[in-house]
């Protein structure tokens, strides 16, 4: 089947792009692994207009249920390859279906940026984690630690300091990323403690789970902190590649390059929210969805156009 606009990544930038096409009345296909993207990884959303607090999941959940209402068709699996024809392009899903477009919105988002050190892998899933929000309840009245100093690792410390009975952020510069009333909050944490200037090197366990973090200088005169989970949160590296293989330009740090409309430099390829460079560091659901509005506006006109 040929359609309109097949958008990829079901984030607030896909799932955004997704309600304006539906407006427009493009004849479209949302392609996504993840219904929500990161967002459902967030445990609170303070400052999405409309919600005075919300979280990730239920913000996701409402999002999808608008696309729906709409019209809107969702593919819930993941885009393996995409390859250039004509005046189309021609995609391949991890279930081996194949699906045909006129134009293309590349919202693929962010993947979690790993530490790649000693431990990390052989311990996924036994007490490393990258989602506090996912995996915080497993560590009630236990030790964590959460790695970063953005407002991802602020939020995922706060977060756990209601369920933990203490709580280290250890981040390797001084002072914190985060937006100012969530350092705020932290400081008002009596189970958070925060270690500036440090890295940890390994993560260590008894084979079964972790039981502790080797750091890169000594911390009260101990290289070693006994926790029962690490969360990493050091920030994400953009899912580019499928946009680099059609040979769409991307910048020194892999982010898609967008112009204002949102469209890059190979003809009816367009992108939106963080895989792309419209924001720079403002990487927020708002942003996000904006630019997937953006996106489909200009696949409005550039289909009305005749694909110029």
């Amino acid at each position: 089947m040929l359609y309109d606009l097949i958008i990829i990544g079901a984030g607030p930038a896909g799932l955004t792009a997704s309600i304006y096409a539906s407006r427009y009345q493009i004849k479209h296909l949302l392609i996504g692994s993840q219904l929500g993207g990161t967002m459902v990884w967030a445990s609170m959303i303070e400052n999405y207009p409309g919600f005075d607090l919300i979280t990730g999941v239920d913000l996701a959940q409402k999002m999808v249920a608008q696309v729906k209402k709409l019209g809107g068709e969702i593919k819930n699996t993941s885009v393996l390859e995409i390859k250039k024809k004509q005046d189309s392009f021609e995609l391949r899903t991890e279930d081996d279906e194949f699906y045909e477009t006129k134009a293309l919105i590349i919202a693929t988002g962010t993947q979690r940026q790993k530490l790649n050190i000693p431990g990390e892998a052989k311990y996924l899933g036994r007490g490393v984690s990258y989602c506090s929000t996912c995996d915080g309840a497993f560590f009630k009245e236990k030790t964590v630690a959460v790695v970063g100093g953005s407002n991802a690792a602020v939020m995922s410390a706060v977060h756990l300091a209601g369920l933990a009975q203490k709580v280290y952020l250890i981040y390797r510069r001084r002072p914190l990323r985060a937006d100012p009333i969530w350092v705020e909050r932290l400081e008002k944490e009596p189970k958070i403690e925060v270690i500036y200037e440090t890295n940890v090197v390994e993560i260590l366990g008894d084979e079964q789970k972790v039981s502790g973090i080797k750091l890169d200088k000594p911390y009260q005169d101990n290289q070693q902190l006994f926790v029962d989970g690490l969360f990493i949160e050091i920030g994400g590296k953009p899912g580019s590649e499928l946009a680099q293989s059609l040979g769409v330009d991307l910048d020194e740090k892999g982010f898609i390059k967008v112009k204002p409309e949102m469209s890059t430099n190979v003809a009816g390829i367009f992108a939106a929210g963080d895989v792309a460079n419209a924001s720079g560091e403002l990487q927020q659901v708002i942003t996000a969805a904006a630019e997937g509005a953006l996106a489909s506006n200009s696949v409005y006109r550039y289909l009305k156009g005749g694909g110029k």
